[in-house]
């Protein structure tokens, strides 16, 4: 029997488990509305927000998509 909630439940652990980890995760849209993407290196992601203009980085997993532990230092 095929389990079709399988790859849905693997993705809310990710999701839960680095949550728990470092806070707040956002999506590829999400990051979009609030960041300017300035360039990429895996895992980091290079970032300017939008609000007031401060450069820092996310990590973020390739599958499934969460960007995450931001920092500005």
């Amino acid at each position: 029997m095929t389990d079709q909630t399988e790859q849905l439940r693997k993705e809310r652990i990710v999701k839960l488990n680095l949550e728990a980890q470092y806070g707040r995760l956002l999506t590829t849209d999400e990051l979009r509305s609030d960041y300017d993407v300035l360039g990429f290196m895996a895992p980091y992601v290079i970032c300017r927000r939008l609000s007031d203009g401060q450069k820092g980085t996310f990590e973020f997993l390739h599958s499934p998509r969460f960007y995450f532990n931001w920092s500005d230092e």
